[in-house]
This record gives C-alpha cells, sequence and structure tokens, in this order.
C-alpha cells in the first residue's frame, strides 16, 4: 500500500521557473490524504515559493526545500541542516570573479543576492515568488546558511567544472536543470530529507512513490521502491526509475496520482 508520495516541482509538475500549478492537483491531494496518503513537495526552491504554489494545500503537505536541506510543514521547520560558514566564505571568493555567473545564498527563510542583474532578481520573486534580500556584500550577512545556488542563464554545468571539482569533497553539489548548481552541506539531498519523513512517520521505501526528472532527483527516487522518471527527464533518471510517467506538459504526474 502507498502512504508516501513524493514529487518534484519544475520540470516535473511545471516547467521550470514557472509558479502555476495545474488545479487540478490540488483535488488529488486532498483525495490522497482523504486516504491516509502524505504528500510531499521536494525542490531545489525555497519553502516560502513551494507553499505558495501550493497554496489551497498547503496546510496538507510537507514541503522538502533548497534540495533537502530544510524539511517543513505549513509554517513550521522540522530539520535543517547548515553548511560550515568558512566553506561558504571561500566559495563566494570563487564565483565573484566568474563572468556570466551569479550566485545566490539560501538562509532558513530569505535569500541573499549581491548582483546587480536586477532582471535575474525579479525573475526570482516574480516566478519563483522567493523572499529575497539583496544585500551590497554577501560575506557581510549574518545568518545560517542552507545552500550556495550557483544561477547561469544556460549551460551552467559545462560552466561550473573547475568550481564543481574544486568543493566536490566539501559540499553535496547537486545539477538543477540547465540554469542551477546547488551546494548543499555533505549528505544532503532530497533523499536523506525522504528518509527523515519516513523514518519519522514509520513509512518504508516499499509505501512509497517518487517523481523527478533531474539529477537532484536522483536520491529521492532511491528511497522510493515505486520510482517515476517523467518523460522529459534526463536520461540518467530514466536509467534509475523503475517507472515512466508522461511529460510534465501533459500532466504525466497527475494522471498517475489518478490511478491510485
Amino acid at each position: 500500500m502507498i502512504k508516501l508520495i513524493a514529487t518534484d516541482i519544475d520540470g516535473t509538475l511545471v516547467k521550470d521557473g514557472d509558479n502555476i500549478l495545474n488545479p487540478e492537483y490540488y483535488s488529488e491531494v486532498l483525495r490522497l490524504r482523504g486516504k491516509g496518503i502524505q504528500f510531499v513537495a521536494a525542490s531545489g526552491r525555497q519553502w516560502h515559493s513551494i507553499e505558495r504554489i501550493f497554496d489551497p494545500v498547503k496546510e496538507k503537505i510537507f514541503y522538502v526545500s533548497d534540495n533537502g536541506a530544510y524539511v517543513g510543514c505549513h509554517n513550521r521547520n522540522l530539520f535543517t541542516t547548515p553548511i560550515d560558514r568558512r566553506i561558504v566564505m571561500k566559495m563566494i571568493e570563487d564565483v565573484r570573479p566568474c563572468s556570466g555567473l551569479d550566485l545566490m545564498l539560501s538562509g532558513p527563510d530569505v535569500v541573499y543576492l549581491e548582483t546587480g542583474n536586477q532582471e535575474f532578481v525579479d525573475w526570482l520573486v516574480d516566478c519563483y515568488r522567493f523572499e529575497v534580500k539583496q544585500v551590497p556584500d554577501l560575506t557581510k550577512v549574518v545568518d545560517q546558511f542552507i545552500k550556495i545556488s550557483i544561477y547561469r542563464k544556460e549551460k551552467v554545468e559545462e560552466n561550473t567544472k573547475e568550481i564543481r571539482e574544486k568543493y566536490k569533497d566539501q559540499l553535496k553539489i547537486a545539477i538543477s536543470g540547465d540554469m542551477w548548481v546547488d551546494c548543499m552541506a555533505p549528505g544532503v539531498s532530497k533523499g536523506m530529507a525522504i528518509r527523515q519523513i519516513q523514518e519519522s512517520l514509520g513509512i518504508l521505501p516499499e509505501e512509497t512513490m517518487a517523481f523527478g526528472d533531474q539529477l537532484n532527483d536522483l536520491e529521492m527516487l532511491g528511497q522510493a521502491y515505486y520510482s517515476y522518471a517523467i518523460g522529459n527527464a534526463r536520461q540518467e533518471v530514466k536509467a534509475a526509475a523503475r517507472f515512466q510517467a508522461d511529460t510534465n506538459v501533459n500532466n504525466g504526474v497527475l494522471k498517475v496520482l489518478r490511478l491510485l
């Protein structure tokens, strides 16, 4: 029997950066909860963004934000995993000179930016609906950091090879689509966060279903026997998943949920 369903958002439920979810998902969440099935929205997004996209049912779901560094439910912080501040400061200095890259530091509740790229800032606020604070110097920010994100409008994976190689043993680094590289504390992933929820609720991987499309979803799929790659997923994700759903634009996840 399925007791827990976890799904990625960007590229899986919606197009990357979209903030409008098919409203039929809300009905499905309520139907599943009525049957005692827990629902988890797992994303690289900030928890505010997850709550806003699931607003009509936000009190009925768990959210795994920042690729697993934050686990919560309706305004409650359940688990948070911070990054060593010394590593954060070093990465700031390494990324700053790199042309075409923007850096975003995520605290538990706010993301911090020192960029002059106002189009990028507006996109985060208007599309992702993040809580954003622009600062003159990221190294002066006094907060706990749970994620470092490197953004490039396209081909971020190709343009961050040296940085990822330098920090691969100090951070958990995940490719989140064509625009984002997310860095968390060692061991942090969506899979780790799903395991925390499973253990807290006494739910087994054999009782879990998960959906994803990108490399940062692999560990989460590994925590679920019923692992689904959606039709537009990367080939590595399709190879790792046991099952395949339709694409995000064709409501692949919704079609599977209706069968439960």
